[in-house]
C-alpha cells in the first residue's frame, strides 16, 4: 500500500464526519476548572472547561484547534463526557493510549466510538493530537478539584 493510500484510509469519511460535528464547542461562562493542552509536535490545542456536580461532569465546553484526527477524538469524547467522573475519563484515556501505542483493543463504552481511530496506530506523530481531548479534560478536572 502506498503512503498516499494509507493517508486516505487514515482520514476516512467517518473521521471527517466526526471532526465536523464536535459537540460542546461553547466555552463555559463560570467553569469550576479549565485547562489547555497543546501538542508540541503539531501545535494542535484543546481547551476544556468543566463544571462539576457530585464529582461528575455536569457541564462541558471545549475549544478544539487540531487536525481532523484530534477533532474526531474530541467529538467522541465530547459526546460521552457529561455525567462521567474522573475515574471513567481516566479509564477512557488509558484505553485510547493503549490502543494507539500497545496494539490494545478499542476503548469500551462510552468511548467505543474512538475505534474509528485505530488506523492512526501507525502514525505516532498524530498520537499527541488524538490524546488532547482526554488530557485537557483530566487537567480541567484536576483544576476544578484543586480550587474546590
Amino acid at each position: 500500500m502506498s503512503a498516499e493510500t494509507d493517508m486516505i484510509k487514515l482520514y476516512s469519511t467517518r473521521i471527517l464526519a466526526l471532526a465536523s460535528q464536535i459537540p460542546h464547542t461553547a466555552r463555559l461562562d463560570a467553569p469550576d476548572g479549565t485547562a489547555r493542552k497543546r501538542s508540541p509536535l503539531c501545535g494542535s490545542t484543546v481547551t476544556v472547561d468543566v463544571t462539576l456536580a457530585d464529582g461528575r461532569i455536569a457541564a462541558f465546553g471545549q475549544d478544539v484547534k487540531a487536525c481532523a484526527l484530534g477533532q474526531a477524538a474530541a467529538s467522541v469524547v465530547g459526546d460521552a463526557i457529561v455525567g462521567l467522573d474522573r475515574t471513567a475519563v481516566q479509564t477512557g484515556r488509558d484505553q485510547l493510549h493503549a490502543m494507539l501505542t500497545a496494539n490494545g483493543p478499542a476503548p469500551t463504552a462510552p468511548f467505543d466510538g474512538l475505534a474509528v481511530l485505530e488506523p492512526a496506530r501507525d502514525y505516532k506523530n498524530r498520537h499527541a493530537s488524538i490524546m488532547l481531548a482526554f488530557d485537557a479534560t483530566l487537567a480541567a478536572l484536576d483544576d476544578a478539584t484543586a480550587t474546590a
